[in-house]
């Protein structure tokens, strides 16, 4: 489980008071809130990038050889990429390539976009590839920051309809951000609006 009690975080001049959010695996819970609200710091938190200025964050520990088994996947996918890399070595960064290249078909990728720099290839493409590089086999957590946003709606359901079934097979605890409230009521088991 993986959880923030009463914690407050610096943001800009102010203080933010953020909700009380639990997750165990396997959960499907929705974040919504307008911009500016603290979505974000939210799963900063969560996945341990940053720490509250007062209040609790519980994380699962982990080795540092290994992957932290919360994965963060924000909304600029072109950030998440070393741009002097081709996609298949930030992939064989993360995790061995028998394990990524069965996940490529689910979520509509292709072999041939492997060798390629992230610049060479869309912002839908490397969003979906930062969420196959998420999905390692020690991920247990997965926050989810507005990634379908730059997607058409046939990409977003498809994507959605895969991350869900494996969320499942695997007992993957979801953290969906979006501003989407619509999104979030289809597919989430609760909803936390952040005022």
């Amino acid at each position: 489980m993986i959880y923030l009690t009463d914690a407050t975080v610096r943001y800009q001049k102010e203080q933010l008071s953020l909700p009380n959010i639990r997750l165990e695996q396997g959960d499907i819970l929705g974040l919504n809130g307008v911009s500016g609200s603290g979505k974000s710091t939210v799963a900063m938190l969560l996945s341990g990038f940053i720490f509250p200025s007062s209040g609790h964050v519980c994380t699962p520990s982990y080795d540092n050889k290994k992957a932290n088994p919360v994965q963060w996947i924000g909304q600029h996918p072109e950030l998440s990429f070393n741009p002097k890399w081709t996609v298949l070595k930030s992939l064989k960064e993360s995790f061995r390539e028998q394990d990524f290249i069965p996940l490529l078909h689910n979520f509509n990728l292709k072999e041939e976009w492997l060798p390629r720099y992230p610049k060479e290839l869309s912002g839908g493409q490397l969003q979906r590839l930062a969420l196959l590089r998420a999905l390692l086999p020690t991920t247990q957590y997965l926050l989810c920051d507005e990634i379908t946003a730059q997607l058409d709606p046939i990409t977003q359901q498809s994507i959605w309809a895969q991350l869900l079934k494996l969320s499942k097979e695997r007992n993957i605890g979801l953290l969906i951000i979006s501003h989407e409230k619509a999104l979030l009521e289809s597919i989430c088991e609760k909803i936390i609006t952040l005022r």
